[in-house]
């Protein structure tokens, strides 16, 4: 493992505690990490809304945000599990737990994976979501990455809840809500610029994100002028 990269991340992590930032961005980071340094096939990130339903805020690709989908829209699935638990949901063999989940494990083995564990992301009693590292081939889960992985998922939380008050649940559903109505913009972004450049919704994601970054923006804020057409932005895609 890169220890180097490993240091950087907890501090990108951390250092979202003392600035306003971009949520989507910084899932994103997470899940792009723990696909980079722990040896998972994808990762993804859901959080629970105002009303305490999943979403899917964050995904190391399509593939992945479209089968976190599925789990929540067929309401099964080791995600859901460990979010209602609070607890670690950890699958070496998904073939074993065709019973425990039949739609979600059919459609993981359709998409090729073969194992799964879910971390809850919690702060003492207060679970806001799970962080879910899939894998391609069965087996088991390397303990020590296990616990980095819960490490990176625990500072992830408390980035979540850097501006708790009296009233934290409701400083971060309002946080949460924010954050949702910027994956909707991303998503019709990354549709547009898809369907403009011919391109796969990955290849829009990692161009919006890129431009975002390299012009110190928002990238909720970049998606909208995109949708709306009011700015040029030259370059956004080589």
């Amino acid at each position: 493992m890169n220890q180097q990269l490993l240091a950087k991340t907890f501090v990108e992590l951390a250092d979202n505690l003392v600035a306003d930032f971009d949520l989507i961005d910084f899932l994103r980071l997470l899940t792009d990490r723990c696909v980079g340094m722990l040896g998972a096939s994808a990762a993804g990130v859901l959080l629970a809304d105002r009303d305490g339903k999943l979403r899917v805020m964050a995904a190391s690709d399509e593939q992945v945000r479209l089968l976190e989908l599925f789990q929540l829209q067929n309401d099964e699935g080791p995600c859901l599990e460990c979010f209602r638990t609070g607890t670690q949901v950890i699958v070496p063999d998904l073939t074993r737990e065709i019973d425990r989940w039949p739609h979600f494990v059919t459609a993981a083995h359709q998409s090729g994976f073969g194992a799964v564990q879910a971390l809850p992301m919690r702060l003492r009693d207060e679970v806001v979501g799970a962080l879910n590292l899939f894998r391609a081939t069965p087996g088991p889960f390397d303990p020590a990455a296990t616990h980095i992985a819960q490490a990176l998922a625990d500072v992830a939380t408390i980035s979540l809840l850097q501006q708790r008050t009296t009233h934290r649940s409701t400083v971060l559903n309002e946080q949460l809500q924010t954050a949702l109505n910027s994956r909707v913009l991303i998503e019709q972004a990354k549709g547009k610029l898809a369907e403009r450049q011919n391109i796969d919704m990955e290849q829009a994601f990692t161009a919006l994100r890129g431009y975002a970054r390299a012009h110190n923006r928002r990238l909720s804020d970049l998606a909208r002028a995109f949708i709306d057409g009011t700015e040029p932005l030259h370059g956004l895609v080589p």
